[in-house]
């Protein structure tokens, strides 16, 4: 039976849902469409009349593609019910005490499973630690649906690898990890999945294993960013410039391509946390994975306590600093605010009595203002600062040359903070710039 779905996709005789149309739901939704027939399901009703109307709010598409996508928008639950086969791509953030946020994928699989018919595949794509699949989604499934697992559905976990912002590394280009609860669930992920990922798929032995893969990718990433982070802070200390020593430590084969900076998102900024609190449960505290994530967890801190002390050196008043920051996203050329590590920069800022000026012309001002109050300033209206920090490599900020720079302040020494290292160090100083980055 379950082995007849793909065939019926393919077909068009059978449906596919995608339950979560945010950065990773909706690239997936649009990319199935142009093979199969697609439900895209999401609760925010105005997300969803912005994606009919032709717009998309992510960046992620594009707003042409939205416009010629074929995929049925619907925030109506209920047409859940025509699809057979499910992807769930909501988000998991954690909670202000660092443990996992299971709330979206629980109610998630509230709704799904009261809308779940027999003979369906329910795949889970959103980052959790190895178990939350199997453990906590379907009971809650099979509690709403009246159905049993295994027998009237079956499950599977396809970690999402999309990358906000970078279109080099797509849903298609991406080798794709898909697992399944058996043998059959298992072939029907990879034949489904492959029809849209050019790549390929990897079949992974175990749903605990697909989990426990994705959850680690971002784990390593943040440890060797956090080692770093820690060489910038020691190099610092030493009078090093940290990325001549990274320039010249590169030209070894096997050294790791790495870069001080901050680390937020709602991957690679939360990801450790799922799997040290998994680990936390079973007896172990981890050593290496939380020392990296506080470490990185205190860079925006440490980025505002330098501007404070490049501001003394250049005898500028602190309290009252007219201070910029340019970019607030947590990475460049995406939309995204959530879990930005700027918003930690600002209120450190404010613990000195400054008021920083923040400019984004990428970032969601909606969603910034909702999410931490934060309301951005043109860029146009930016003169007169005292110190200007770069913080997002944006490309409308790597652009920017030297003239339009130096219109961004007034009077005395220029405090530059270059947080991504986007300029030439050299010429800002020959400049008579005061120059800082990681």
């Amino acid at each position: 039976m379950y082995s007849d779905i793909y065939a019926k996709i393919k077909n068009k005789d059978e449906k596919l849902s995608v339950v979560g149309l945010g950065y990773v739901g909706m690239p997936i939704a649009v990319a199935f469409a142009k093979k199969i027939d697609v439900i895209g399901f999401d609760l925010n009703a105005k997300k969803i009349e912005l994606y009919k109307s032709g717009i998309d709010p992510t960046k992620e598409a594009g707003d042409d593609a939205i416009k010629n996508t074929k995929v049925h928008f619907t925030s109506d639950e209920k047409k859940l019910q025509y699809a057979k086969f499910h992807i769930v791509a909501v988000p998991t953030p954690v909670n202000d005490d660092h443990t996992p946020d299971l709330s979206p994928v629980k109610e998630a699989s509230i709704i799904l499973g009261r809308n779940l018919v027999k003979g369906s595949i329910v795949v889970f794509e959103s980052t959790v630690y190895p178990g939350v699949t199997e453990d906590i989604c379907v009971p809650i499934l099979e509690k709403e649906s009246g159905l049993k697992c295994g027998i009237d559905f079956k499950i599977g976990y396809s970690p999402e690898r999309i990358n906000p912002g970078d279109r080099v590394h797509r849903l298609e280009t991406i080798t794709k990890i898909v697992s399944g609860m058996d043998e059959e669930t298992l072939n029907t992920v990879a034949k489904v999945y492959e029809l849209v990922v050019d790549a390929g798929v990897h079949k992974a032995e175990s749903i605990k294993v697909a989990e426990a893969a994705k959850v680690i990718e971002n784990s390593q990433r943040d440890i060797n960013i956090a080692f770093m982070n820690e060489l910038s802070l020691i190099f610092d200390k030493m009078g090093i410039d940290t990325q001549s020593v990274l320039k010249a430590a590169g030209t070894k084969w096997n050294f790791l391509n790495f870069y001080p900076g901050l680390v937020g998102g709602h991957c690679i900024g939360v990801d450790p946390y799922y799997l040290t609190y998994k680990a936390e449960e079973l007896g172990y505290h981890s050593q290496i994975i939380l020392s990296g994530r506080r470490i990185n967890d205190d860079m925006g801190k440490y980025v505002a306590e330098s501007c404070v002390k490049h501001l003394i050196a250049a005898d500028k008043h602190i309290k009252g600093a007219k201070v910029a920051i340019l970019g607030f996203t947590f990475k460049e050329n995406c939309p995204d605010t959530r879990n930005t590590k700027v918003i930690d920069i600002v209120e450190e800022l404010r613990e000195y009595g400054i008021e920083p000026f923040i400019a984004d012309l990428e970032a969601d001002a909606d969603e910034a203002k909702r999410l931490y109050d934060v309301i951005f300033t043109d860029i146009k209206d930016i003169r007169n600062m005292d110190a200007v920090i770069l913080a997002v490599a944006h490309r409308e900020f790597k652009n920017l040359n030297m003239d339009a720079v130096g219109q961004l302040f007034g009077e005395g020494t220029k405090v530059l903070l270059d947080i991504k290292g986007m300029f030439n160090k050299s010429e800002y100083e020959k400049a008579g710039y005061s120059y800082w980055r990681l």
